[in-house]
Parts: structure tokens; sequence; C-alpha cells
């Protein structure tokens, strides 16, 4: 069994902004996360190719309005993670 990287303990738990590659963004809670794998819950996964606003614009609006759960689970490999930040603390 893996374990987590330590820089990533402080996250899980909170409602974190995931940018992967590509254009997609994960927001909503980060149950657990290790070497290969991070699992959120009640979150939004969003593609930023079918949307009208950049991936800064949208997490400014999910801090603001609140995460547009559409999936109860996620799980996605850390490779695709380009940064991680808390939902509370992107700028508005």
């Amino acid at each position: 069994m893996s374990t987590s990287p330590s820089w990533l303990d402080s996250f899980v738990g909170h409602i974190v902004v995931a940018d992967l590659d590509a254009s997609y963004l994960v927001i909503g809670r980060l149950d657990a996360a290790d070497a290969a794998t991070l699992s959120f819950s009640e979150a939004d996964l969003h593609d930023h190719a079918e949307a009208n606003c950049t991936k800064e614009v949208y997490a400014i609006d999910s801090r603001k309005l609140g995460v547009r759960v559409n999936r109860k689970r996620v799980t996605v490999p850390t490779g695709r993670l380009l940064a991680l930040s808390l939902l509370d603390e992107v700028a508005p």
C-alpha cells in the first residue's frame, strides 16, 4: 500500500481545487491521497474545454457559489495533477 506524500497531508479532509493536465479541474473534498491516486468525494469534475470561462474564473465562482457536485466519488491518478489548492484560498 502506498503512503501519502507528506505535502498532501494538510489537504486531506478539506475542499480543494485540483488543476489537472489537459482541461480538467476537480473541486471537492480530498478524502485520501497516496503516491498513485487522489480520492475525492462530493466533487465537481469539470472539463474546461466545454466551458465558456477560464479555470480560474470557474474556481472563483465555485468558491462564491459552492461546489457544483456532479460526482459522489472521483479518483484521479497523481500523475495528472498540476496544482492543488484549498478552495478557501482561491483569490477572488
